[in-house]
């Protein structure tokens, strides 16, 4: 399953946020994969796609962070995964 992982940095712990970054690459649990991280130029948020079977390895790799940032997990679908949905739904309206 995916999951959008979006944090936000207070000004306090931006440098020891930095620097844990710098020092552990923010690399993942084995078993997490991450698809791409995005950070948010001149602001303290950003955002992560990781996918994963074990929801657990989400709730470990935001446990290892929410010491220094607010952190919001929310799982997610392609659009490949939710077209068919969204199709059967407007048969549903439309009849």
């Amino acid at each position: 399953m995916l999951y959008i992982i979006q944090w936000n940095i207070s000004c306090e712990n931006r440098n020891a946020a930095m620097a844990r970054f710098v020092q552990t690459k923010g690399t993942p649990p084995p078993g997490l994969k991450v698809h791409g991280r995005w950070h948010a130029i001149g602001h303290h948020f950003g955002v992560a796609v990781a996918e994963t079977d074990d929801l657990s390895l989400v709730l470990k790799w935001v446990l290892e962070w929410s010491d220094l940032m607010d952190m919001k997990v929310y799982p997610a679908m392609t659009d490949e995964e939710t077209a068919p949905l969204l199709q059967a739904a407007l048969s549903r309206v439309s009849t």
